[in-house]
């Protein structure tokens, strides 16, 4: 099975655990405001590769990766379940930490057949790294174009799998970084004993330039990068959510 492939990237160190092969596919039917990857959003686009010719590329500098491994992102990896098991079927036989950097949107609970091919998928998967646009049903459709019902049951289905996930989640001024909401998620993901880890992303604009020589309106022109310093006060809050959460539940 080929997969369509954006692009790789040999030495990631913000992808997982560790010093990491990242391999970014190509298509997403995600129009996040702020995807800085605009260029992976077709379907039709990228280069077909054997999951042999990205495993060989992995070699090469396999000592690097020790403490890390493969982390597919995209695009939305889970548009291409049919390749990613054969990739991860090959990179666990030879002892590879897999880690997939997913939105979630691809998740379809109604569609046995899939689900079927998810959970092989999920016995060869490591950890899951889960983007959480925002946790508002009405305010998620507005930044993304999209719901996230299904996102939020993905998350449901990775602890019930007992998938280790990391969330993450990017702190836009204005857009969602309201302390309501952040509190929200922090009660929601709060329920999960996978969860792992919570990465709190603040917003940057240097994808703006991108938009611009694809030809493509970037949304949130305009709005100002995210503070780091505030950033670590907007974590602050998930993580009340996140205690609430488990306290409620001892």
């Amino acid at each position: 099975m080929k997969g369509r492939i954006h692009s790789l990237e040999s030495f990631g160190t913000v992808d997982g655990p560790g010093t990491r092969f990242v391999v970014f596919v190509q298509g997403c039917p995600m129009r996040c405001a702020y995807c800085h990857n605009p260029d992976t959003w077709p379907m039709e686009g990228g280069t077909l590769m054997e999951p042999e010719e990205i495993m060989e590329q992995y070699r090469r500098n396999k000592p690097f990766y020790k403490t890390g491994g493969i982390t597919v992102t995209g695009g939305e990896p889970l548009m291409q379940v049919d390749f990613l098991i054969d990739l991860f079927t090959i990179a666990k036989k030879e002892g590879v930490h897999t880690c997939i950097d997913s939105s979630g949107i691809a998740f379809k609970p109604d569609n046995t057949a899939w689900i079927e091919k998810l959970d092989r998928l999920m016995t060869l998967t490591d950890l899951v790294m889960l983007d959480i646009k925002h946790i508002d049903p009405e305010k998620h459709k507005e930044l993304t174009a999209q719901p996230n019902d299904g996102i939020l049951a993905f998350a449901k289905y990775l602890n019930e799998n007992r998938v280790d996930m990391w969330i993450r989640h990017v702190v836009v001024p204005g857009i969602t970084d309201d302390d309501k909401y952040l509190f929200k998620l922090g009660y929601f993901i709060g329920q999960f004993s996978n969860l792992k880890a919570l990465d709190v992303l603040p917003y940057h604009t240097m994808g703006e330039t991108k938009y611009e020589k694809l030809g493509l309106t970037y949304k949130l022109s305009g709005v100002p990068a995210m503070d780091k310093d505030k950033v670590i006060e907007k974590k602050q809050v998930i993580l009340e959510g996140i205690k609430k959460r488990r306290a409620e539940g001892q």
